[in-house]
């Protein structure tokens, strides 16, 4: 674990990558603690709108005059060696902290932490958690990969012992916390370019509950999951809860009635026994079974499960998770930060189940690892939509080395039509040229394809 005492004489903290949504919630947390909080990105979002308004100073694009002044810098696994602020701090001698390992530091402060974990959901999960508590007077305090809207960002400082944590595996990070609950949504290849094998996941997620002191609570249904648990397990006295639609799980859902985007119903039952009914205001079962896991959790929290279910029906969702932005000529705009195949296949299976005439999917690969290491199943997924048009692979912290476009993407794609366009001007015009009345338009991706929407609706 990092040096407990590292910000002791902090005045001045600086965040390379300040836009990320991880990077967000730290800076708003250090920022209510009084820290003078300023940090750079290579281009503007909601993000950094929202941080200049909460009074950081924010650099667009990266120098070394940006870090002047500054006693402490933070930055992500995702920023390079190389990095011309990296460098001139390490240059300058001021005191450098991994994104992860601050994470960890501000997660041990609270006696009843929790790390919401697994390849997908981790977001929605987090926010519906944080709202749950803050619906019942618990006071948390949250890191969120996503804005909730009702704490006006990512992030929240609370009076309580209670902090919620979106914990992602990427390169090992999670394994900087050491929570007392561990909630696992679900286990999948991803990050490959780093794990290689789903053995190797599946142990980065077994040395993650051997951090977690008390509860493991993991979705029953999930093959990978199990695969963990069995390992987890042997020789462990911490309490494992699991999770699902089989009535096999500790905790299951039944009597399902789903109704499109909102009033969407069903039971919770322990060991046979219902406990709770349910009105879920977000789509998708896959949003049932995080919904379920956010439930359990706030049991553990000691939550009274009537109070639970009463408030997952005020819970709204997050933004960029199924968000739906507005209409251009009858047709809806929505924008999901769905970017793996699975993602993808769940966003695009509820939308099919809403009754729109014609789903356009608007997808933006992210890393070029990720693009040719799951080639075919992005192309099973996106073949669900009637109408796709990619955008061109944003990279982000990679390198083309493996010489993949979303051309070669659209030449998988062969039973539905497919186009790749050079930007998202051309792709907003194709869509307000051909969308029809009661269409809908998913824009997809974790980077900013979420300008394509607002293009569309401008």
């Amino acid at each position: 674990m990092v040096n407990k005492n590292i910000l002791d004489n902090i005045k001045n903290i600086f965040f390379i990558g300040i836009g990320g949504s991880v990077m967000f919630p730290l800076a708003q947390i250090l920022k209510s603690k009084n820290f003078n909080i300023s940090g750079s990105d290579v281009s503007e979002s909601y993000i950094t709108e929202l941080e200049k308004n909460l009074g950081m100073k924010i650099y667009i694009g990266h120098n070394e005059k940006n870090i002047l002044g500054s006693d402490l810098i933070v930055y992500s696994a995702a920023i390079k060696k190389d990095n011309v602020e990296l460098l001139a701090a390490q240059k300058l001698g001021i005191k450098v902290l991994e994104r992860a390992k601050l994470l960890g530091l501000l997660a041990s402060e609270k006696s009843q932490s929790v790390g919401v974990c697994g390849t997908h959901g981790k977001t929605t999960t987090t926010a519906l958690i944080t709202h749950i508590l803050i619906e019942l007077q618990k006071d948390p305090s949250a890191i969120i990969g996503g804005k909730l809207s009702e704490i006006g960002g990512n992030g929240r400082v609370g009076e309580s012992d209670i902090m919620i944590c979106e914990a992602c595996e990427y390169v090992d990070t999670f394994l900087n916390i050491y929570p007392k609950i561990a909630t696992i949504l679900n286990i999948d290849e991803d990050h490959m370019e780093y794990f290689k094998t789903i053995d190797n996941v599946i142990d980065s997620y077994n040395k993650f509950c051997d951090n977690t002191s008390s509860i493991i609570i993991y979705n029953g249904d999930d093959i990978n999951s199990k695969k963990l648990i069995k390992k987890s397990t042997q020789n462990s006295n911490k309490k494992f809860l699991s999770f699902g639609l089989d009535k096999k799980n500790d905790y299951y859902v039944d009597d399902i009635n789903f109704n499109g985007c909102e009033n969407n119903k069903f039971n919770i039952y322990f060991k046979n026994k219902k406990i709770a009914s349910v009105v879920l205001n977000i789509p998708g079962k896959h949003n049932i079974l995080n919904s379920l896991a956010a439930f359990v959790t706030c049991l553990e929290l000691g939550c009274e499960p009537k109070e639970i279910a009463r408030a997952i029906g005020t819970f709204k969702g997050v933004c960029r998770r199924f968000e739906i932005l507005g209409k251009f000529n009858g047709a809806v705009v929505v924008d999901d930060y769905a970017h793996h195949p699975k993602e993808l296949e769940a966003t695009l299976k509820s939308a099919k189940n809403l009754g729109f005439n014609k789903i356009w999917a608007i997808f933006q690969p992210f890393t070029f690892s990720r693009t040719f290491l799951l080639l075919d199943d992005f192309a099973r997924a996106l073949s669900i939509a009637d109408e796709i048009l990619l955008a061109p692979i944003m990279g982000s912290r990679e390198i083309n080395t493996y010489n993949i476009f979303s051309e070669d993407l659209a030449q998988k794609i062969k039973t539905k039509k497919c186009n790749v366009f050079r930007n998202f001007d051309l792709i907003s015009e194709y869509i307000k040229q051909n969308v029809g009345e009661k269409d809908l338009v998913l824009t997809m991706g974790c980077g900013d394809i979420y300008k394509c929407a607002k293009k569309i609706l401008s």
